[in-house]
């Protein structure tokens, strides 16, 4: 990493390497702004309900409908960097 400022590549390695694990909310926000930095909007159709995982997922990512991509990008990383320490 040069000059220490991470990229949304580097970040996505780095947060499989954190310290300890964040709580169910924060992987939740890493999960969205993860997937809406990388595919942008989301599609496709909501879990169904049994599937309680992935159905906080498409939520938490469909509550980002709209966001730049290169904005999800560097909140993702900000959140990351915030959890390295």
């Amino acid at each position: 990493m040069t000059g220490g400022r991470l990229t949304f590549e580097q970040a996505a390695k780095e947060a499989q390497l954190l310290p300890t694990r964040p709580d169910n909310e924060t992987l939740l926000r890493l999960y969205a702004l993860y997937k809406q930095g990388s595919e942008g909007d989301i599609g496709g159709e909501k879990p169904g309900f049994f599937d309680f995982v992935g159905t906080a997922k498409y939520e938490a990512w469909s509550r980002l409908k709209g966001t730049p991509r290169d904005v999800a990008q560097q909140q993702y990383i900000d959140l990351v960097a915030s959890l390295r320490g």
